[in-house]
């Protein structure tokens, strides 16, 4: 037998593979081969006994040490196993089943050293045809040993009894060497620099993450910053689910499948556990699934949440794995808040009390010391601030003041500041502020429409969402004796949104973020000539309506960060502001006289229909049940207006007042806003699939829907959109030209 040393650089090669213990990574062609840390470790302890026989009992001792394991947790790893190695069902080209015995890896097994020659080990040799698995085998024991695995509990394991003095033979100054290391890691561990000041050090990168077709978001690291749980929607983008894979490259591992959206996965402190939301129509609630697959569990259901942030709620993971911190709320009527919730026993704490006038709180993070929660206070749909809160509750401390949409949030790894996605500005971008407060600081490296900022405990990374998103408005023929033609109308590379034809039909007002901010445009009916009507540079505006004479645009902004109507000549010229109360008031629209203007305001507590005299003054309240975005009738004997913000409820009331009554529910809450009232009926959009639309018709009449046209394209969630011309021949509405998402990071963030 020769005299070995324990190398650096070890490899172990069968058929296309490439075994790396020091890497813990295993290739195919060269290709990295994503596996979760079990699955590693069993693939490890087959190939390095190639040809001897693994009984199940000292596999699973190996594999989960000083824990009551079920049998089945081997079967799910062996045959993940065999997925990653790409065997088929029946083949067993590399992992062989022995009924009631265990495991044999039967494929011949080369290993490699950089300093030494090639050694073949075959299948069914003992030491002496493979002396090197000596060593090998001496550099696990200690970890099977601690983990209960004596080596003489396997019979294919008696050679390693018979040889383990002089196994621990080793050199003594490697054995000198390590402990050193170890202790100066130990020792100069909290000096070393964090992300925030690691200075001039190595140079900032920006690298994608990922590149796949359809959508990625919600990234979240491994404790150790190795891997990234993700949300994909498939090649098709038709279902959002919950995928793991290593941060330098490889196959993904999909964790969730189900008709449901899967999102906003977070690691719990171990890493052995993923939770994540899932909005379906069966009930939305929090999951758990372990971090290498397998069985789901459902933690809690949790209210809907479809506000401007998008269809689901936030949760996060305490640093001690003793609480996830999610956004919720106990009834329709309150306000979401923050709780904290056990993921071991379900125990439920209220955090956070939001004032009755907003939205809620929603995206919740912990510190890195667990002391204190970073969160976003929704004021509005568009308009959230940042604000701590102690883990204790109490009040919060608020950190912005910007009245922009504060989205998502991150802490630093050293705890000193928070990373935030605004719109502050325009596009969505990433900020930085100190939790002490101050100025936010703009993250320039991260670009523009970026949301969803992650960190890495180790390793100094930053990820976020890139979108690469266009809406162009479509027309679509309602009278003609062919098949309905869909033509696109109003095109760029940036988003365009609420088109309303005037009066006459000859011109269209629209938003667009063309020039940097969400602006109010006027073109004409062909989309000819263009012009901006406003120039607020930043702050939202939206919601445009025309006058009856066609003369002036009434719409929504917030300039100051509080959301007032404003009115503008249709040729432009300066805003004129109609309304100045401190709560929101939005979406506003004429009656069909000139003589009022009606918009949604929350003055009283919950959102309601308003009126007042077209020129500006006191306002009254018109609904007592609930209303949003109202239209009146051609007539101007009714006033149309769904009962809340994401509600697809269609409501009526007379407009000299009197009671509110249902008129009919498209069941499409994504698409709330994009409905429009003729005097025959309702026209409105629903998802006929994740990947088209329907066109359909409310008679007023027979009190049935018909279809007007299907059409293989997607409209956008949650935005205002759809007009009928004058003439009831042409409909406008928003749909996806491009809709795209990657991942981004920067390694060696400071």
């Amino acid at each position: 037998m020769r005299h070995l040393e324990l190398q650096n650089s070890q490899y172990y090669e069968f058929g296309p593979f490439r075994l790396a213990p020091g890497e813990h990574r295993l290739y195919r062609n060269g290709e990295v081969i994503l596996l979760p840390p079990k699955e590693f470790d069993l693939l490890m302890l087959l190939v390095q006994n190639p040809g001897q026989v693994m009984n199940r009992e000292s596999l699973i001792r190996a594999l989960w040490p000083n824990t009551v394991v079920e049998d089945a947790n081997l079967n799910v790893h062996i045959s993940a196993l065999r997925k990653a190695l790409a065997e088929n069902q029946g083949e067993q080209h590399y992992i062989e089943t022995l009924p009631r015995l265990g495991y044999r890896f039967i494929a011949p097994v080369t290993e490699v050293n950089e300093t030494e020659d090639v050694a073949q080990i075959q299948p069914g040799a003992g030491p002496e045809n493979g002396a090197k698995s000596l060593i090998r085998n001496a550099s696990l024991m200690a970890g099977h040993q601690e983990a209960g695995l004596e080596a003489s509990s396997v019979a294919s394991m008696d050679w390693y009894s018979r040889h383990r003095l002089a196994a621990v033979t080793l050199p003594l100054w490697l054995l000198a060497i390590g402990l050193l290391g170890f202790l100066a890691f130990l020792f100069f561990k909290p000096f070393r620099s964090t992300p925030a000041d690691s200075g001039a050090g190595a140079p900032i990168n920006v690298v994608p993450l990922t590149t796949y077709p359809g959508r990625e978001m919600h990234p979240a690291f491994a404790p150790d910053g190795n891997q990234v749980a993700f949300v994909w929607s498939g090649e098709k983008d038709d279902n959002q689910d919950i995928y793991v894979r290593l941060v330098d490259g490889g196959n993904s591992v999909r964790l969730t499948d189900h008709p449901g959206d899967d999102v906003n996965p977070v690691w719990s402190p171990d890493g052995g556990t993923i939770a994540f939301y899932r909005s379906a129509s069966d009930g939305d609630g929090i999951f758990l699934v372990p971090a290498l697959g397998g069985a789901e569990r459902k933690l809690t259901s949790a209210w809907a949440n479809r506000f401007g942030f998008g269809s689901h709620t936030w949760i996060h993971w305490s640093p001690d794995g003793k609480w996830l911190v999610l956004s919720d709320k106990a009834s329709a009527e309150e306000p979401f808040s923050l709780f904290l919730l056990s993921p071991e026993t379900g125990e439920k704490r209220r955090l956070t009390s939001p004032p009755g006038s907003v939205i809620g709180d929603c995206s919740p993070a912990f510190s890195p010391d667990g002391n204190q929660v970073a969160f976003v206070r929704v004021i509005s749909a568009v308009v959230g601030e940042v604000y701590l809160v102690s883990m204790n509750g109490g009040e919060g401390k608020r950190l912005t003041f910007d009245g922009a949409g504060a989205g998502t949030l991150a802490w630093t790894p050293n705890g000193r500041e928070i990373v935030f996605s605004s719109r502050h500005g325009g596009n969505s971008r990433l900020f930085r502020i100190p939790v002490e407060g101050g100025a936010p600081q703009w993250l320039a490296a991260t670009g523009s429409n970026a949301h969803y900022p992650a960190f890495s405990r180790e390793g100094n990374r930053l990820a976020w969402r890139q979108n690469t998103i266009d809406t162009d408005i479509f027309r679509l023929a309602t009278k003609t004796e062919t098949s309905a033609p869909l033509s696109d109308l109003i095109v760029s590379t940036a988003l365009e949104a609420s088109p309303r034809y005037s009066p006459d039909g000859k011109r269209i007002v629209f938003v667009s973020n063309r020039s940097g901010s969400d602006e109010i445009w006027v073109c004409g009916s062909e989309g000819e000539n263009p012009i901006r009507l406003t120039a607020f540079r930043g702050p939202l505006a939206g919601s445009p309506s025309w006058s009856p004479d066609g003369k002036q645009i009434v719409f929504d902004c917030r300039p100051e960060g509080n959301a007032d109507i404003y009115v503008i000549s249709a040729e432009g010229g300066q805003p004129r502001r109609l309304t100045t109360d401190s709560a929101e008031d939005i979406v506003p629209s004429w009656s069909r006289d000139g003589r009022w203007i009606y918009f949604t305001s929350n003055r009283s507590g919950r959102l309601q229909i308003w009126k007042m005299p077209a020129d500006g003054g006191e306002a009254s309240q018109m609904t007592k049940q609930g209303g949003f975005e109202p239209v009146e009738s051609p007539d101007g004997q009714w006033l149309y207006f769904t009962q809340d913000r994401g509600s697809s409820s269609i409501w009526r009331m007379p407009t000299a007042g009197g009671a509110e009554a249902p008129v009919f529910d498209f069941h499409q809450k994504n698409y709330s806003r994009i409905w429009t009232v003729t005097g025959e009926g309702v026209y409105f959009a629903e998802a006929k699939s994740t990947t088209q639309s329907t066109i359909k018709f409310f008679s007023f009449s027979t009190q049935s829907e018909k279809t007007i046209a299907e059409i293989d394209r997607i409209l956008p969630g949650s935005v205002s959109g759809l007009t009928i011309s004058p003439d009831s021949r042409s409909l406008l509405f928003p749909f996806y030209a491009k809709r795209g998402s990657d991942l981004m990071m920067i390694e060696n963030f400071r």
